[in-house]
């Protein structure tokens, strides 16, 4: 359970191309998290808890630097001398589909964040109203006479991305979370994502945090976040490192933040509604998307420099129950790849077992794991329950409540 001292880090951006500053911690903060940029593109992100006053020198800031990005700024230094090799291609056209139910405030600083684009040959957002109980978010998206406004009655997550796929016409579909803030490099990264990957079916990149102001917060990062890996990957239909893949998905990426080629989405039948439906079932849509494009056969790219913040859930108590609908999204999207693809169910039952196996190794063998963090049992045991409910079944109940949605609102 979590003790009653509160936590919050100071983030700062570092540009390695610049003279690192001296810092200091501020008053009120526990701790310093770093967004790292090199050439203005993020290459790394740390955080350190550091008591209130605490002065890091430049050095002392570099040697930090060293240990978190200097891999990843190796690597975009050899990257950006080989990119001048790539083919110019035809820019593709491109629509950021957001989806949002009731939060018209984070909605605007996520559409204030969009820059110009860059690198392609139109850009188009479209806003999504899901199920709406009142007219802010339009009020709010009148502001924004480029952005286009389109209501969603069904509630749920995937009749909302459904939506956005029949209103797109553009050669790429991006979803963004609304509660998400769009790193300024974000669509030229997708740009040379695309460039040197034409033949993807899909993109996704890093995570990081809007903030860093309660505990919850620190805890969910310390927990591993939404996924900050800035390796830049390929993925493809097999992966002969990992025995239970492409089961499991999360290594892809987060629903917040990927792109799709839409005539993909099309002959994949679009998102399943009967996942991310919102309460009791929110989650999984985007792993189960994840999942039958690579097993469709397209390469799904990683690409660091698709980089967004997110706001993390402030509260404890949300937190937890987040973790119990990551367990319950995971499993509840796993049962229905075990109904759907006969042919994958052994890497699936293998990959269930290692699921809760690694579970409980959070809490009784944390050496086993890379982070030996001591992690919140009430968090791990949260998530193992969510799994337990998503195996027994959550699918087809969802199914069932999904299909009184459709003739409801039909």
């Amino acid at each position: 359970m979590p003790d009653n001292r509160e936590l919050s880090y100071k983030i700062l951006e570092l540009e390695v191309e610049r003279p690192l500053p001296e810092v200091t911690v501020p008053p009120g903060y526990s701790g310093l998290a770093f967004v790292i940029r090199h050439r203005d593109m993020v290459v790394g992100f740390c955080m350190e808890a550091l008591a209130e006053g605490t002065a890091l020198s430049p050095d002392e800031l570099a040697a930090r630097v060293m240990k978190h990005a200097a891999a990843h700024i190796l690597s975009e230094r050899i990257y950006e001398e080989l990119r001048g090799l790539l083919l110019p291609l035809n820019a593709p056209s491109l629509d950021i589909a957001i989806c949002t139910h009731n939060r018209a405030d984070v909605l605007k600083r996520c559409l204030e964040s969009l820059t110009v684009a860059q690198g392609f040959s139109s850009v188009r957002v479209l806003v999504v109203d899901n199920a709406p109980s009142d007219d802010r978010t339009r009020q709010v998206v009148a502001d924004f006479p480029k952005v286009d406004y389109v209501v969603e009655r069904t509630p749920g997550l995937d009749f909302a991305r459904n939506r956005a796929l029949r209103e797109s016409t553009a050669e790429l579909i991006a979803f963004l979370d609304d509660d998400v803030v769009v790193d300024r490099r974000w669509l030229q990264g997708l740009g040379e994502a695309w460039a040197g990957n034409p033949d993807a079916g899909a993109f996704t990149g890093p995570v990081l945090p809007f903030e860093l102001e309660t505990r919850a917060q620190i805890l969910f990062e310390q927990m591993g976040g939404f996924g900050r890996s800035f390796d830049r990957a390929r993925f493809g239909p097999l992966h002969p490192e990992l025995p239970t893949y492409p089961c499991g998905a999360g290594m892809f990426g987060a629903g917040c933040n990927m792109v799709f080629r839409r005539r993909v989405l099309v002959e994949l039948g679009g998102f399943d509604d009967a996942l991310d439906t919102g309460a009791p079932l929110p989650g999984g849509g985007d792993l189960d998307m994840f999942y039958r494009v690579v097993r469709a056969g397209y390469p799904l790219v990683r690409e660091p420099k698709l980089v967004v913040y997110h706001q993390h859930r402030r509260e404890y108590a949300k937190l937890r129950h987040q973790m119990w609908t990551w367990g319950l999204g995971s499993m509840a999207y796993v049962s229905k790849s075990w109904r759907t693809d006969p042919s994958e169910r052994p890497k699936i039952r293998r990959w269930i077992l290692w699921w809760f196996a690694y579970q409980l190794s959070k809490i009784f063998v944390p050496f086993l794991r890379r982070n030996r963090r001591p992690l919140p049992w009430d968090l791990v045991a949260a998530e193992i329950a969510g799994g337990i409910v998503g195996l027994l079944g959550e699918y087809d109940r969802s199914r069932s409540r999904v299909d009184l949605l459709r003739r409801e609102y039909a």
